[in-house]
């Protein structure tokens, strides 16, 4: 277990994938020379290199005894900030993109269908209902169940079918999720979230991020587990 207590989320406890809101007074005790060292996960659920992160990190976070808390930011954003759109009319680079992806997944074992639609049309909701579901307990599943049917079913996350059916695997109901997804306390939280990763230089999804030295992408999920470990 690990204690948080950073802006946006509050005091969690961090106890295996799950995070659990905790009491200030159960937080104080919590702490002490135990605890796991933590790297930050962020991502958006539009970003198709995070697919092959969200399919191995519990293995890598099991293997190494390090603790992952994934954050959710609307890279989006970011990206427009910076006036940059990735792959738009550069058919080249998705090409390139799409062919490194598959090579990486048959590397790891991981299933891939090149067919995947790219780029999304909801991904910002999709980042709204994962953030729900850590804060609630259940959204490492949602976001697998989510990346595996926008991967291997051509199903758009954040979007139908695939929201209704990951929902259902992670044994959430849609209309009560999606109402909070769309609450204004959501909203905000996912703006501070995305606040703090503009605060860091994130730039890119997946980023690791161990105090505030940031690792950008799938192939640095392993530099940032060994800086953070040394």
């Amino acid at each position: 277990m690990f204690l948080d207590q950073s802006p946006g989320f509050g005091a969690w406890l961090i106890e295996g994938p799950t995070l659990v809101r905790q009491s200030p007074g159960l937080a104080r005790r919590l702490e002490g020379p135990m605890q796991k060292r933590q790297i930050d996960f962020w991502f958006t659920m539009g970003s198709t290199y995070t697919y092959l992160t969200v399919m191995r990190i519990n293995q890598v976070q099991r293997s190494h005894g390090v603790v992952f808390r994934w954050r959710p930011f609307d890279l989006l954003t970011i990206l427009k900030e910076m006036k940059h759109v990735p792959f738009a009319d550069k058919p080249n680079k998705m090409a390139y993109m799409w062919r490194d992806i598959e090579r990486r997944a048959a590397l790891r074992g991981i299933p891939f269908n090149r067919a995947a639609p790219y780029p999304l049309r909801n991904s910002t909701l999709a980042n709204r209902v994962a953030l729900v579901g850590l804060q609630e307990g259940w959204g490492e599943d949602f976001i697998r169940a989510s990346y595996r049917r926008w991967f291997l079913c051509n199903e758009e996350t954040g979007s139908e079918p695939n929201l209704s059916n990951s929902l259902d695997e992670a044994g959430q109901d849609r209309l009560r999720v999606v109402t909070k997804a769309d609450s204004a306390e959501t909203l905000a939280t996912l703006a501070a979230e995305t606040d703090a990763a503009r605060g860091l230089g994130i730039f890119g999804s997946p980023t690791f991020a161990f105090g505030q030295e940031i690792f950008w992408g799938d192939d640095r999920l392993e530099d940032a587990v060994n800086w953070c470990l040394r």
